[in-house]
């Protein structure tokens, strides 16, 4: 799954808040990255499900209505195990997360994501 460096880097961005979502693919599309947008996890899943998609790292947001991110992200690897997740919180959360899986808080700036999305693609290179 790891990114041509020719290439740029295929994030799908979950995010059920139409003016997050707007302003965090703006932020990474500056930053280069080819972006794929879901508004919620039933979105996403049609989209993880199309392997001809190619996605090198999920970004969802924790509480999304109709199933939380980290639902979302199991549902995710049965398809594609080897696929990075970045989970967004408004919450201070302490929870044990997989391998290939982070967090970042919301709100975060501009280079907090820049640095988390490239630190995350760089270890699955």
């Amino acid at each position: 799954m790891s990114a041509n460096p020719a290439t740029p880097a295929t994030i799908l961005v979950v995010e059920d808040d139409d003016i997050v979502r707007m302003l965090i693919v703006d932020v990474l599309e500056e930053l280069e990255y080819t972006v794929v947008e879901a508004d919620g996890s039933a979105q996403a899943q049609v989209i993880l499900k199309n392997l001809d998609t190619r996605i090198d790292l999920m970004m969802t947001d924790v509480g999304l209505p109709d199933m939380d991110g980290r639902e979302l992200a199991a549902e995710a690897r049965k398809s594609r195990p080897e696929l990075p997740v970045l989970f967004a919180s408004g919450y201070a959360e302490s929870i044990d997360l997989p391998e290939g899986m982070d967090m970042i808080g919301k709100p975060f700036s501009i280079d907090q994501l820049r640095d988390k999305v490239k630190r995350i693609l760089e270890t699955v290179q």
